[in-house]
């Protein structure tokens, strides 16, 4: 969402390494980020061409209820040529980063400017504007900006507003542009591109919005399934803080003293919401408090849900998310999925293009890094460098200077697994079918519905149990870390999978690839003596025993060294996803557990991309907590926030695998005639 501007702010303005773990600071502004991008590229960062090139200006840009908005333009001096716009909105500051601080002014000059070397190389006139009641712009900043909402106080606006005054005096007061603009921005930026881009302007051409918060409660930054994000949210927003504004504070961003290098100890001490949050300041809570309190999907998260609203978009529009992307892997499917089904042809004319891609990519990854690898897991190509030079540069070039590019797919694909580039007419590809991988005894996992023990035993009544304690939860990841590191979305899932309380199912070695496409559906029947619960399901690709070691090796002196990696049965976590079990029939009203009732739970998971090679297992495991990426479920039917430490008990969680009660996770598998649906396995 929200991009961890703590420790990782500076790296990221600095460019030097923005895809670490944690956070990536990359919605700083476009003009700190383009450094990364030449790096990543494999160009050197020039002493500084920007200010050789390039004019900067400063303006407070007047809206239609005379709040002012400060953007920041960059000219290129060469006037022989008209150029587009190309513009991004930002609450992390428009201004440049050097010498360690965020500095104001026209004598400050970025190092790159835009998405890319390319791009600052092809020409254009960017734009970087402090969004509404953020840093040097007046007016009063709302988290994720409602689009429709009953009464607006006073300096409040809507971003789609904002857009279409700055385009129409960028427009008549800045000379030698083409008339055209193109907007882009990445996690919270990419927010106000989709914000910015309802009932669009008609000069705004094309649109990128990238990594895009689009609904905080389902499955974005804040909540996944109803439990709340805890590790990632503490982290972002004991530095994300309300400022009084216009101001150019804060020049610089620290990071929350943990005291501790161990994220799992220290909330695990704290165990409550309400402890854990009484370690902030009142300003570090101001903020977070409110996405805590409304631990239901209430109208507070509901006017924040931005999909309804993409409507009578003109541009073009190139929406761009990461597999791997812990804080908003969803907001991409949701983003183009709402403008696919909202728009409208009028009069026979062809629909605005609609575009969707989807890499190997940690958050933001895709402009700031090789893309080649995410821990130990290697994608064997440079990813990042292909989108920006492939994908991206041409889109733009096309839409906003009329250059003439070999058309793209609408969706193109990364496939994790084969490492290939795959394009689609639409997501999920029209060429994936339906099929359940199915809980078994001995911790078996199949295609096969389980068959009835004897007919007259047709509800057999065979399960799984474990007893699930939130004062010994399962930890997401198995090294100590605070914060949410990013390679856990990959992480090598064997310390769960021994764990008494994590159950494991999984296929015999495979004969042949098989490759998964789209969203995940389990469906678990199950029970719990306590009156709530929370079901984490996680699906992952179990290497060989055999799979060969990388090549190179450890140099050995005369020590002992540490042990090194292997990836001879890794057990590689492709998706995985909670779900709060008191949200089953619904997010707006909860309902508790019957005590010892078997009772059915269905929830979705992000989509994926995945084959499993043949020799590969697929596996499947199921928890009861995740922590502390996840808060923790007390097991019993109440406002979680609220929570007292006694309130927090063990139960004990059965999960049915019968004929009558099978559980299973639902996917969507790609077949062809070499490869048909592999009922068999």
């Amino acid at each position: 969402m929200k991009i961890n501007l703590s420790f990782k702010y500076q790296a990221l303005a600095l460019a030097l390494f923005a895809v670490t773990q944690s956070y990536v600071g990359l919605a700083q502004a476009a003009t700190s980020s383009a450094v990364a991008n030449a790096a990543a590229d494999g160009a050197e960062a020039p002493v500084n061409t920007v200010r050789e090139r390039y004019t900067k200006y400063e303006y407070q840009i007047p809206m239609r209820d005379g709040v002012k908005l400060f953007t920041v333009v960059y000219v290129p001096k060469d006037s022989s040529q008209t150029y587009p716009f190309l513009m991004q909105r930002t609450p992390y500051g428009s201004g440049v980063h050097a010498g360690g601080e965020t500095h104001y002014g026209v004598d400050f000059y970025p190092n790159s400017l835009g998405p890319g070397r390319d791009f600052e190389q092809s020409g254009y006139i960017f734009v970087s504007q402090d969004v509404r009641g953020r840093y040097m712009s007046e007016g009063v900043w709302q988290e994720m900006t409602p689009h429709a909402k009953a009464a607006r106080a006073a300096g409040e606006g809507i971003e789609s507003q904002d857009m279409h005054d700055t385009v129409e005096w960028l427009l008549r007061n800045v000379p030698g542009n083409n008339g055209k603009v193109g907007i882009w921005g990445i996690s919270y930026p990419g927010f106000y591109t989709s914000a910015s881009i309802i009932d669009s302007h008609p000069a705004i051409k094309a649109a990128s919005p990238q990594a895009p918060v689009t609904d905080l409660y389902m499955g974005d930054d804040s909540y996944h399934g109803g439990a709340f994000m805890l590790a990632a949210n503490f982290d972002f927003y004991s530095n994300f803080t309300v400022e009084k504004n216009p101001t150019p504070l804060p020049k610089t961003w620290g990071h929350f003293d943990y005291g501790t290098r161990d994220g799992y100890q220290y909330f695990l001490k704290h165990l409550t919401l309400a402890n854990i949050t009484a370690q902030l300041s009142d300003k570090q809570r101001e903020l977070l408090m409110p996405t805590i309190v409304h631990s239901t999907y209430d109208a507070f998260w509901q006017e924040r849900n931005i999909a309804p609203h993409l409507k009578n978009i003109r541009a073009a529009v190139l929406t761009v998310g990461g597999w791997y992307d812990a804080e908003d892997v969803q907001g991409p499917f949701t983003t183009y999925h709402a403008i696919r089904k909202q728009q409208v042809k009028k009069n026979g004319e062809r629909a605005p293009f609609n575009g969707l891609v989807i890499g190997p990519w940690v958050h933001g990854g895709w402009a700031a890094a090789d893309g080649k690898s995410l821990g130990q897991v290697s994608f064997d190509s440079k990813t990042g460098e292909y989108y920006r030079k492939q994908l991206l540069f041409p889109f733009f070039e096309h839409h906003l200077k009329d250059a003439k590019i070999k058309p793209v797919a609408e969706v193109n694909a990364f496939e994790t697994g084969t490492n290939i580039w795959r394009q689609y007419a639409s997501w999920p590809p029209e060429q994936a079918k339906a099929a359940t991988l199915y809980f078994g005894a001995d911790g078996k996992l199949s295609w096969k519905q389980p068959a009835a023990a004897n007919i007259a035993n047709a509800a057999n009544t065979g399960f799984d149990e474990y007893i699930a304690d939130p004062k010994k939860p399962v930890p997401f990841i198995s090294y100590v870390a605070t914060g949410a590191p990013r390679e856990y979305m990959v992480s090598d899932q064997r310390f769960a999978s021994v764990r008494p309380d994590v159950l494991v199912y999984q296929t015999e070695p495979l004969e042949q690839d098989v490759t998964i496409a789209g969203p995940l559906q389990p469906r678990l029947f199950v029970s719990t003596t306590g009156s709530d619960a929370d079901w984490v399901v996680k699906l992952i690709d179990v290497y060989p025993d055999d799979y060969p070691e990388r090549s190179g090796g450890r140099e050995r002196g005369s020590d002992v060294p540490p042990p090194s990696a292997t990836l001879a049965g890794y057990q590689q976590l492709v998706r995985g996803e909670p779900f709060r079990g008191k949200f089953r029939q619904s997010f707006e009203q909860p309902q508790p557990f019957v005590p010892n009732e078997v009772t059915e739970v269905k929830f979705s998971m992000p989509d994926v991309l995945h084959t499993f090679r043949r020799g590969h297992r697929i596996m499947v495991q199921v928890q009861s907590s995740w922590f502390p990426l996840t808060d923790l479920n007390p097991q019993k039917f109440m406002e979680i926030p609220q929570a007292k430490p006694e309130d927090f008990q063990k139960a004990t969680q059965r999960v049915y695998r019968s004929a009558t009660q099978a559980s299973g996770l639902g996917v969507q598998v790609i077949t062809s005639n070499k490869n048909p649906l592999p009922l068999t396995q």
